[in-house]
């Protein structure tokens, strides 16, 4: 980040909206480099709101462990990054705190909901981000800023200090513009931590480890693409299978089609438990009016201080875990996650990785996501839904540009083998050029 002081991080986050917190002073003190935290990661000199205005002035008294770690490897905090409310969103567009744009056109989206992390690694060379991925939250604005981003095993990165959307989901990982940075961070933050049990039964991380064998490529994944992102992908496939020696071979996983709405009820019945705890009384803004029945004075604060889509995943979530309606569809829908990770497992038996495009379209500009119904940008996860839903590691890598947008190619392995995603990715890294935008600092 050499040439970045403070006042030009202000100037930067005035124009994109990348950061909701920034470090102040007239200088960075020294460090051995750069990184910046999703807002719904604890840190101990920033406010922890997860782009909620009902937890304004939160302050946590700890760290977030990955946050910890990279602190002890000589990391400098420079900001916490915008994202939707509590993960809650595919374009970083449902944050109180303001909403990032891509730094390749301004008038779009730069994904979500860890919108804000990926457009820091794309515009402040050599930074480090540490994003969240529940259903996508990685990939989709790593795809979309044209950067590399990393969604590891569900368990390998401690989630001790991350503000909750999903526990069954969420995954802490990395985004940068490079495969070397995160080759060499994420054994940084990865490994056992007894404040998380989750983190405690994983195998070691191997970064010498490589998959050989061809990939597998879901018919399921070819359709509703947009003709730019289907040309891409197959020119990318063009080059592995040409250039790289790396067969391809067509495959159906039927199990796919049901992935996303099992992961909408898996999701948004555990966030509707998380969100609980935000009342008014321990965590959120709490009311001044102290005489109303518990009732009113919770449904206050709550109708006041969360956004429309928390509100609409909260009512969503708790219809689904009611008495009578549990073993018809959360149930069910832990059943279909099985269904789903059956199939990948005996996919990924006979082939190194499934490929896939990232997002199924470009960027979208504001003024087009203002008209799509709620459904409408649901769907727009359905690639990178199945592996969140199943816990696999993932990685998305720019593989083409489109009038100057960058477009995402999606590698899903294994349990615990993002050795191997790194692998592949380094290759893939060394035989196409990554574009990014000039930004002066």
């Amino acid at each position: 980040m050499k040439g970045y002081s403070p006042q030009a991080l202000l100037r930067l986050n005035e124009r994109y909206s990348i950061f909701c917190q920034l470090i102040e002073g007239d200088a960075l003190p020294d460090h051995r480099f750069t990184f910046s935290a999703k807002d719904n990661l604890c840190t101990t000199e920033f406010q922890a709101r997860a782009g909620s205005r009902i937890l304004e002035g939160y302050r946590p008294p700890f760290d977030a462990t990955p946050v910890h770690r990279m602190r002890q490897e000589g990391g400098l905090l420079i900001g916490k990054t915008n994202m939707d409310e509590f993960g809650f969103g595919t374009f970083s567009t449902n944050s109180a705190f303001g909403v990032p744009r891509n730094p390749f056109d301004e008038e779009r989206a730069c994904g979500g909901s860890s919108g804000g992390a990926a457009a820091a690694a794309c515009l402040i060379p050599g930074h480090v981000s540490l994003g969240v991925s529940t259903g996508g939250s990685i990939a989709c604005p790593a795809s979309f800023c044209g950067v590399v981003g990393l969604t590891p095993t569900y368990g390998r990165v401690s989630r001790y200090g991350l503000i909750d959307y999903g526990n069954s989901l969420d995954k802490v990982g990395l985004l940068s513009r490079t495969v070397k940075d995160l080759s060499h961070f994420l054994p940084v933050i990865s490994g056992p931590d007894p404040k998380d049990p989750t983190s405690c039964v994983q195998p070691p991380l191997d970064l010498n480890h490589s998959r050989e064998g061809p990939l597998a490529l879901p018919t399921e994944c070819l359709e509703g693409l947009a003709p730019a992102v289907k040309e891409a992908l197959l020119r990318a496939l063009d080059k592995l299978s040409v250039h790289l020696g790396v067969e391809v071979h067509e495959i159906s996983m039927p199990s796919l089609r049901f992935a996303m709405p099992a992961y909408y009820v898996i999701a948004t019945t555990e966030a509707s438990t998380n969100l609980a705890r935000y009342c008014g009384m321990r965590f959120g803004v709490p009311e001044r009016e102290y005489h109303q029945h518990f009732n009113d004075y919770f449904s206050g604060v709550r109708s006041e201080q969360f956004g429309d889509e928390a509100k609409r995943r909260i009512l969503l979530g708790t219809f689904c875990r009611m008495v009578g309606f549990r073993n018809k569809y959360y149930l069910k829908a832990l059943g279909v996650r099985d269904l789903v990770l059956e199939e990948y497992k005996k996919v990924l038996a006979d082939h190194s990785f499934i490929v896939s495009p990232t997002m199924p379209f470009l960027p979208p500009r504001f003024d087009e996501i203002s008209k799509m119904r709620p459904i409408e940008m649901y769907r727009a996860d359905f690639l990178t839904i199945p592996p969140n839903l199943t816990g696999l590691p993932h990685i998305s890598v720019p593989c083409g540009y489109e009038g100057g947008l960058p477009i995402g190619l999606q590698l899903v392995a294994p349990h615990w083998e993002e050795g191997g995603l790194i692998k592949t990715a380094e290759v893939w890294e060394r035989h196409f050029h990554y574009h990014f935008p000039e930004v002066s600092p």
